[in-house]
């Protein structure tokens, strides 16, 4: 099987402000996986360093190492290469890029969309959120009011930097009180500060609040001192979160489980424990996020997910546009793009 990589970079229409920085475009590697027959699948690997602190270059090198594993005589596919590459350079995202391609050949094999070989009666769209950036709380009101315009019912709200409650505040009384609204601190707040801001904030209606401290005891502290659910993002990748029970959510990225496989595994281990799945991606490209929806197709019913972000580069309309707040799935073989 033959291995070729191609480094991309997405700009976004307008700069995305997190807690952890401001970021201008994504730097994104696609995979092609050619088996004998001249059959391809695709995949995509999307770290994010200031999120996941893994460099663009280390998922490089990773993926670089897989070529001769890959090139194997009758190497076969599926979970046993995937164990090859584990063995050569143990990483997530660039593992991710392997699974992806994998499913997209054996879909392309099978003549069936992915999530056809994922679940029995997948679902047929997936409900998703609208992500909103903007630090000015009129600025954040204005694009929130217009996520409800285009058909979103689920607002996240990005906070962490500037003054949270005021933003939070206008976006609530800009939406109304019918829509969902769940925020997403990534982490910025200390536990102090998340119960102080999260008790002024439980007025506003809040669906539930993403990442509010770092780490598993953090989070159990917070989660016993705070009536408004919880959630755990990049906590989710310590070990252990699964089924810590420190959380009513835990957000899953294809990315940060090393791809489709990985993902629904993790999303049984979250079940298992009692606590609700949702997806999201590390501003994928469509690859990555073609490979989310079709997981989380195979996963739902599922809360709003986090996979509109296609929407936010400056490039031309996304094949998989956001309709009334909800993603079709594609029928086409593999992963349809």
């Amino acid at each position: 099987m033959e291995l070729a990589l191609e480094l991309r970079e997405r700009r976004f229409g307008e700069p995305q402000q997190t807690a952890h920085g401001t970021i201008g475009s994504r730097e994104l590697i696609e995979i092609t996986l050619t088996d004998d027959d001249g059959v391809s699948g695709r995949g995509e690997a999307a770290p994010l360093e200031s999120y996941d602190g893994i460099a663009t270059d280390t998922v490089l090198s990773a993926l670089d190492a897989y070529r001769a594993v890959c090139a194997t005589p009758s190497m076969p596919g599926g979970p046993i290469l995937i164990d090859r590459c584990r063995e050569v350079a143990d990483l997530p995202q660039a593992l991710a890029a392997i699974d992806i391609a994998l499913w997209d050949l054996a879909g392309q094999r099978a003549g069936k969309p992915v999530c056809a070989l994922l679940a029995e009666h997948p679902a047929s769209e997936i409900a998703v959120n609208a992500t909103i950036s903007a630090t000015a709380p009129d600025a954040a009101a204005a694009a929130a009011s217009e996520a409800i315009r285009a058909g979103y019912d689920c607002i996240k709200l990005k906070v962490g930097v500037g003054d949270d409650l005021e933003r939070v505040r206008s976006v609530r009384e800009a939406i109304g009180p019918h829509p969902r609204l769940r925020l997403d601190a990534n982490g910025a707040w200390s536990v102090e500060r998340a119960a102080e801001l999260l008790d002024a904030m439980g007025a506003f209606g809040l669906e539930l609040v993403e990442e509010p401290v770092r780490g598993l005891r953090a989070m159990a502290q917070l989660r016993d001192r705070v009536a408004v659910r919880i959630a755990i993002d990049e906590s989710a990748a310590l070990p252990g979160a699964m089924t810590a029970r420190v959380a009513d959510a835990v957000c899953l990225k294809i990315s940060r489980c090393g791809g489709i496989g990985a993902l629904l595994a993790a999303a049984a281990l979250v079940r298992s424990s009692g606590a609700e799945v949702y997806l999201s991606s590390t501003y994928d490209g469509p690859l990555g996020i073609a490979a989310a929806l079709h997981a989380a197709a195979a996963l739902a019913p599922l809360p709003p997910c986090g996979l509109a972000t296609l929407e936010l580069f400056a490039e031309g309309p996304s094949p998989l546009p956001v309709v009334a707040g909800r993603i079709a799935l594609r029928t086409a073989p593999g992963l349809g793009i």
